[in-house]
């Protein structure tokens, strides 16, 4: 099944906070994600610059660490939820007004616009989207062994029936292994690239790596 893009919370089995994104595409595959000033960001690869020009919304920057936050989108929405979330807006409130204020990328298909935050201090993760008809959020209780994941298609409301109760990883590289091809992911078509960051005890441990 092809869903799109994913954004994902989840706990490994020893209880650490994980926010994941995956990029799949059918129509922009060539794309990796590479390690910016303020995060990790998704570009063009060598060669297929001028693809940005076809379509704006294919390079941003999809993780932002902000404190004791992780943010995670698929798009240029990821800095405005940050930059809320800096100014101390709860991670609901930010997570609404700035999907509200971008609205879905007015593109061919309309596409969604989806975030995912953790907060390792309080233990809180959300997944959100703006859809066409829309605005979806929801926080959820994470436990152990879980992850919920949200995707621009299909599976594009935040609900307890998307997830995956066999989530196993000991940091961010093995989680973006997981998005990319294990457990409920591995049905999901078309993995270009991953960006994740697991909690440990001074921060976020964040790791990329290209299907």
């Amino acid at each position: 099944m092809y869903v799109g893009r994913i954004v994902s919370i989840a706990r490994n089995q020893s209880g650490k906070l994980c926010a994941m994104y995956r990029v799949s595409s059918r129509s922009f595959p060539n794309r990796m994600a590479k390690e910016m000033g303020k995060g990790i960001a998704i570009v063009p690869k060598p060669g297929h610059e001028n693809d940005v020009l076809v379509n704006p919304y294919i390079a941003y920057n999809a993780l932002r660490i902000v404190g004791s936050h992780a943010v995670v989108s698929n798009g240029s929405h990821t800095d405005p939820i940050a930059e809320k979330i800096e100014k101390g807006y709860p991670m609901r409130d930010a997570l609404a007004a700035a999907l509200l204020g971008m609205d879905y990328e007015h593109d061919t298909l309309s596409t969604p616009r989806i975030a995912a935050v953790v907060d390792r201090l309080s233990g809180k993760a959300a997944l959100g989207c703006i859809r066409a008809d829309a605005l979806l959020i929801r926080e959820f209780d994470v436990k152990p062994g879980q992850a919920f994941y949200l995707a621009t298609y299909e599976h594009n409301s935040p609900c307890s029936t998307q997830r995956d109760d066999a989530f196993d990883v000991s940091n961010a590289n093995e989680a973006c292994g997981y998005i990319l091809s294990k457990g409920v992911f591995a049905k999901l078509e078309r993995p270009v690239s991953a960006i994740c960051a697991v909690e440990h005890s001074c921060g976020f441990e964040t790791a990329c790596r290209d299907a």
